[in-house]
């Protein structure tokens, strides 16, 4: 292998199985292959390359600052890395699910990566229970913002411009809640990058990449938003049961008034969580996630 003194940089901005594409500190997009079966590279992945003909070989991948990873009912597989800050959209139509949220923040919070909420849509009748329903995580310091992408590209615009101009944000949300109106959004020329990564995926032979990376402002390569099209659940299988209520904030309030050090919050007496549950400072519906969560976690068998 040549020296990495020797290797070209380059960010990973699109991927598709065993092929990557990989742009250059210039603005070049070049179609990549990884060297070596256990190889894995994802979009945000810092690389070191060298040319092959008209393409590339990935020679190494650089250490990453997190990695984030999804998850269907067979496979946990990583799908982005070096994020700086996830923005989670949810609406009151259709109406978004506690579920996804909450295993999103974990996902986060394990990964040490900020997340702030975009509730969408916020016009519509609907949305007024969307905010009771977003109140627990708003009390336990989660950000929750709210825009109209639609009915209100400018004031959307003047909004979330500040929030992402400098940062990677992972753009996350269930189909229509207006990922697809926010990319187009924010970025002017989104079709433009989309383009380009088909060309360089070789003439859309590989039609769809699990992430997109886009630039904000691409001549100065500032800012991004990652876009995860048919994003279903975040891997969580790499967290430890017990490990759970440490990233769960309000679970985590209360831990300390537990009676036994070994609590896992559902049947012990002396339970600081579920006594919090029965006061009602820990909603009924994140108490139930958590449940739901830690079996999963505690059946899980690698």
């Amino acid at each position: 292998m040549a020296r990495q003194t020797e290797l070209d940089t380059g960010l990973v901005v699109a991927a598709h199985g065993r092929h990557v594409v990989v742009e250059t500190p210039e603005g070049r997009r070049i179609q990549c292959h990884l060297r070596g079966k256990k190889s894995e590279c994802v979009v945000g992945d810092r690389v070191r390359w060298q040319a092959s003909g008209d393409e590339g070989v990935v020679e190494h991948v650089e250490p990453r600052r997190n990695l984030l990873m999804r998850q269907d009912e067979w496979k946990t597989k990583s799908f982005a890395a070096n994020i700086d800050q996830v923005l989670m959209l949810v609406a009151g139509e259709p109406m978004f699910s506690e579920s996804q949220l909450s295993r999103a923040l974990i996902a986060a919070e394990s990964a040490g990566i900020p997340v702030r909420v975009l509730l969408n849509k916020a016009e519509l009748p609907q949305a007024e229970v969307a905010r009771e329903r977003l109140q627990p995580y708003r009390a336990m310091g989660v950000e929750v913002l709210e825009t109209s992408l639609k009915t209100s590209p400018d004031a959307s615009r003047a909004l979330l411009t500040p929030l992402l101009q400098d940062a990677a944000t992972l753009v996350l949300g269930p189909s229509g809640t207006g990922k697809s109106t926010l990319v187009n959004l924010m970025v002017e020329d989104a079709q433009a990058q989309v383009g380009d990564i088909s060309q360089a995926l070789n003439s859309g032979r590989h039609t769809t990449t699990s992430t997109r990376w886009y630039w904000l402002d691409a001549a100065a390569r500032r800012g991004a938003l990652l876009d995860s099209p048919g994003f279903q659940e975040f891997g969580l299988r790499h967290i430890e049961a017990d490990q759970l209520p440490m990233l769960m904030p309000d679970l985590r309030a209360h831990v300390p008034q537990c009676r036994f050090y070994n609590c896992t919050h559902r049947h012990e007496p002396g339970c600081g969580v579920r006594a919090a549950v029965e006061r009602g400072e820990i909603s009924a519906s994140r108490y139930r996630i958590y449940g739901e969560i830690r079996e999963e976690l505690e059946r899980t068998k690698w």
